[in-house]
């Protein structure tokens, strides 16, 4: 969840996952505004991803600058449909409203449309080619 928090700067979850997410999220941005390399390593370690890792050292360090705590509020968004859980809104403050609608660029459209048995034949034909 917080690697999504990072990458969205906005998600919708129950309350007390909310609750929890908010002190992880303040401690990760802080050691991203730090910017020595233990403090790196330990937001990489901590994270388990190099492109959120960067951009917790590259922007939300930079745009929280003047800030001394504080980077995210939770919103209360009454109750889940089916078992009534109470839902809320964890965002980052001064958020970029577009990184909610970036994706993540997968493989081409005709990598995605092979079938497995083509992807095997294409590999068997370069292994003869190289022979």
């Amino acid at each position: 969840m917080l690697n999504s928090l990072i990458k969205y700067e906005q998600i919708t979850t129950t309350l007390p996952k909310a609750k929890t997410l908010k002190p992880q999220i303040d401690k990760v941005i802080t050691l991203g505004k730090k910017g020595s390399l233990k403090n790196k390593k330990d937001l990489f370690s901590k994270l388990q991803d190099k492109l959120n890792a960067r951009k917790v050292t590259n922007i939300l360090s930079k745009r929280y600058l003047n800030r001394k705590g504080g980077y995210s509020r939770i919103i209360k968004a009454g109750f889940r449909y089916g078992d009534k859980a109470p839902l809320a809104i964890i965002e980052l403050v001064d958020r970029d409203i577009k990184a909610k609608k970036k994706e993540i660029k997968n493989e081409p459209k005709e990598a995605k449309s092979k079938t497995i048995s083509e992807k095997s034949k294409e590999t068997k034909e370069t292994k003869e080619t190289k022979k």
